[in-house]
Order: structure tokens, then sequence, then C-alpha cells
């Protein structure tokens, strides 16, 4: 469970997960049981890019409308068949919450039969291994992981396997789906999921297609990385004659595309998220005609994504007009409009948009104004105790870049007289050291009258004992004699003689004082010892030893 809750953490983005907090809590204020499913579980766990969020609630999502207004949400599409509310959430987080349900067909391609269910049940009607997993968002159990087909096992293999034989039969869809999904992860169909594969194809049951699932493979195509590749595909396994009959590669407008993904990164390098989706079908079907692109519209069950393929070129313009107004003059208020605006409409614009004034701003917003900011913090500001504990070091930050690309933060005197005002007082100076030993017993004075002052233990100095007056009622004791000094020792010959300035240690040592104890007696001075005097040659000559009798006789 930890595992899982820190994959949470680490790899949806930071909308992602307040989107992720947003269904939790509505679906939690209704006492619904609700989890984390789909798509997104399996690309948390496999590591690819995390394009939209799927939740599964225990009862009726359609109750949860509402609350996801009054939250922010955006609701796109209803249906009100299975259940299933589509969401556009703060920061352009694509999400869909369904009741859990189990599906009977009786007819491929055909409707299912729909019955609420438990989140097992709802597993057992998804299409491969890799989508039916769960992932719990509810308190005592979040981040239990259910996969009751061994989802996990695949992913590590990167195949896709179909849950049963009869899934290709009963919903001709997840042949598209599968060749859409082993192109984007560059996957392989498992042996069994392949010889299926072959059987419906060759069968020709994409003839059981449901309209719905057409429209709802035609807007998927939007929300990949890479749509050029799977055209290629789809067209190379002849689903996309299917999937829309007038569109084709030679149609397709690829170099807009490879620039809007390229404009895309930079928006994403300012701090702005676009949903590139409508674009994406902007550019797929460019060189069709209005009708074609009506009846693919009209094709698409989430009403919401349509209304923003078509509201495209208008908002664009309206965009434009607004960009080149009087009271955006300055590039501080160009760049406060920018931040502020659809940054998919921004893309569009810096894609399509003709006039050079609008190009110039736009230019200057996504490279040369975030340079600036290479300039931040000023070194100034750490003189200035401006640091990032500082209670308004972001509104500090925002203002000097902001004054930076109206070029009015030059100089370094510039740079101060902006700073001072933030700058915090000084810090008082630290107390000075409690001062301890004799200093500190000096300065406490000495001891007030009828306080009890404790005894010190051990010996006591010399100095002591020879101020210290004699007890009453004891004779004071005699004076020592000072000791005769002792006689020099006799200097060898060879040596030299000692200085007669220097004393001698038994005249240099003190005498030791008197005391009132009679017990106590001079010690007298023991005579200094006589050293030989060595002789003045060196060397020394060993006496032979005598020759043994016993050997001579012999």
């Amino acid at each position: 469970m930890a595992d899982f809750i820190y994959l949470m953490e680490t790899r949806l983005s930071p909308d992602q997960q307040r989107a992720l907090a947003l269904v939790t809590d509505v679906a939690r204020a209704h006492e619904m049981i609700v989890f984390l499913t789909g798509g997104a579980v399996r690309d948390i766990i496999s590591g690819f890019i995390i394009r939209d969020l799927d939740f599964s609630v225990q009862g009726n999502a359609l109750k949860l409308q509402k609350d996801f207004e009054k939250a922010g949400a955006v609701i796109e599409a209803v249906d009100e068949t299975t259940r299933t509310v589509m969401l556009l959430l703060p920061g352009n987080v694509r999400a869909e919450v369904t009741s859990t349900r189990s599906e009977r067909y009786e007819k491929p391609g055909k409707p299912a039969e729909i019955t609420p269910g438990t989140i097992y049940d709802d597993m057992r009607r998804r299409d491969f291994t890799v989508n039916a997993m769960a992932l719990s968002l509810n308190p005592g159990s979040r981040g239990l992981l259910t996969d009751p087909f061994n989802g996990m096992a695949d992913i590590e293999a990167k195949v896709l396997r179909i849950l049963h034989n009869y899934a290709f039969y009963e919903d001709p869809s997840r042949l598209i789906r599968a060749t859409r999904l082993i192109t984007r992860f560059h996957w392989a169909l498992e042996e069994r999921t392949q010889a299926r594969y072959e059987a419906a194809k060759e069968n020709n049951y994409i003839e059981n297609i449901a309209d719905r699932a057409l429209g709802h493979e035609v807007e998927q195509l939007a929300h990949e990385e890479n749509p050029v590749d799977i055209l290629k595909t789809l067209e190379k396994e002849g689903w996309l004659k299917v999937l829309a009959p007038h569109l084709s590669l030679a149609k397709v407008d690829s170099s807009g595309l490879a620039h809007m993904f390229k404009v895309k990164q930079q928006l994403q390098e300012v701090g702005l998220n676009p949903d590139s989706s409508p674009i994406v079908m902007h550019f797929l079907t460019r060189k069709l005609s209005d009708k074609d692109i009506s009846a693919m519209q009209r094709q698409i069950p989430n009403k919401g994504f349509v209304e923003r393929w078509r509201s495209l070129e208008d908002d664009t313009k309206d965009f434009a007009k607004r960009l080149v107004a009087k009271d955006l003059v300055q590039p501080s208020q160009t760049w406060k409009f920018l931040m502020k605006s659809r940054p998919e409409t921004a893309l569009f614009a810096a894609i399509t948009t003709r006039p050079a004034a609008v190009q110039q701003k736009l230019k200057n917003f996504l490279t040369k104004w975030p340079q600036l900011r290479q300039k931040l913090p000023f070194p100034e500001m750490p003189e200035l105790r401006i640091t990032p504990e500082h209670p308004e070091y972001k509104k500090i930050m925002d203002e000097a870049f902001l004054l930076l690309i109206d070029g009015k933060l030059r100089s370094h005197n510039e740079i101060v007289k902006f700073l001072t005002p933030y700058s915090p007082p000084e810090p008082p100076p630290p107390p000075p050291p409690l001062r301890r030993g004799r200093g500190a017993k000096k300065e406490a004075g000495p001891p007030a009258p009828g306080e009890h002052v404790p005894k010190k233990r051990g010996r006591k100095p010399k100095s002591a004992m020879a101020a210290a007056p004699p007890a009453p009622g004891t004779a004071p004791a005699a004076a020592v004699p000072a000791l005769a000094p002792a006689k020099a020792a006799p200097t060898p010959p060879g040596r030299p003689a000692p200085s007669s300035g220097a004393p001698a240690k038994a005249a240099a040592a003190p005498a030791k004082p008197a005391t009132a104890e009679p017990r106590i007696a001079a010690k007298k001075a023991a005579p200094a010892k006589k050293t030989p005097a060595k002789p003045a040659h060196r060397h020394t000559f060993k006496k032979k030893p005598a020759p043994n009798k016993k050997a001579k006789k012999k």
C-alpha cells in the first residue's frame, strides 16, 4: 500500500493531485467508495505519461454533478446509461467518474445490459488485463491495489492480454484500441490475444462497431502524444477507413503538429499547461471539408471537447485583438494578461496568428522574458537579509521580475532602492556570555550578615595557613630557623665550575611557615652527596685475564 501511495504522490502532477483530492472529497461527502481505475493506474505503474484520470464509485455518479460544479469543475458530458460524468478539472485535468457496473452482451456491437455491481464486477467488464486494476482512495485502505487478472505481470512483460476469448466479438472497438495502445507503448499482443485479433480481423467483426464507440476512439486520437504514428498503424491495419472514412495521412498537417508540440513545451516551461487536444484535431482535419469535419464532431460523445474544438479560431481572434490593446503596452502588463489567459488559446495564437505585433509579444513571452528570471535572486538580497524565509519573499521575486522585464532594475542603486523597504531590521546583538570562576565570585560580593556560607572541602593553600590566626587557648609555635645552605660539591676536573651568581637549590627554596600545631617540626637539611671525581682521560684499559695454569701444564 505504501508503495502505491508513494507512486501516486510522485507520478501525478500537482494539478492531477489536486484533481484527485477534489473527486475523492466529493465522493466521500456522499459516503461513496471511490477507486482510481483504468488507464490512470496502468500509466502510474508502467511509468508512461498520465493523460487523464478515471474514477469508479460504488453508487450513482450522476448525483455528484452539482458538487463537482461547486468545486470548480466543468462538466463536459454525461452518459445516463452508464452513469458516467466527464469532467474538465482545474489545471486542464481531464477526468471521468463512472459507477461500478457489470455488463452482459447479447449481440456483438450492441449496447450491453448494464446492472450496478461491485468493483470486482467492474474489473471483469474491462478490455485488457492492464486496464483491469484499481487503487483504493478510501481511508483505511488507501493505496490498496485490486488486480484480479494479474495486470502487473503483463505490464512487466509489456504485452496486451484480453480478459476472455469473446472480448473482440462483444466489443469490436477493442480492435482499434489494441492497435492504438501497442503503437503508443511499443508493446506486443499476447499469443492468445494475437490469435483472437487475427480471427476477428478475418471475420470482419469491425462491421458491428457502435457509433458511440467510434466517436470515443476519434477523440482519443487528439490525446495522443504522437498521433501521426497512430494514424499510420491504423491505416496499415485497415481501421482508419472505419474510424474516419475521409481522413488519411495525406490530409494531415504534420508540420503544424510538430510546431504545435514545440510551442507547447515552451509554454510548459513558463508554467502554463495547455490542453492541446482541440488543436491536435484542428491539424489532423485541417484539409478536410467542413461537411466531413461536422460529421466527425457529431460522432464524438464528449460535447465539451467538441465545443472547444469549434470555438478555437474565434477565441484566438479575440485573443489577438486584446493582446495589441493600448493598456498592454508595458511588458509587465502583457505578461500578466498572458498568464491569466487560457493556455490553449495562447498556444494556438502563437502558431497561427499573422500580425507581427502579436507574434513579437508571444515570442518575448516564450523566449526573451523567461531568461531574465535567471538574474533572480539578486546578489544584494542576502546583504539586505531578504532570504527565502522572508514572509513576502515570493511577492518580492514576482515584483522584481516584472520590473526587470520593464527595464527598471538595471543598476545596483536601482536594485538597492527597490529592496530596501523590504529589508527587515537588524537582529539585536547577542547577550554577553556569563562570567564564571573567581571573577564571578568576586562580583557576587561578601555574604550578608547572618547568611550561612558552606565550608569548602580540601586542603587550604599555604598562604591561608600562614595568615590564619592561632586558635584560642593554643600557644603560638616558635619560628623555625632558616636552614643553612648546603655546601657545594667539589667540581670534578675537566668540567666548568658553576656560576657564582646562580643560587643554590636549598637557598632558593622558601622556608615553610610556622603552624600552630606543635607536632610539626622542621626537618634537617640532608647533606649534599659528594660526587666522586672522574679521571681526565676518557678511555680506560681493561686488564688482560691471567693465563690458565692448567692449560700450560698440558
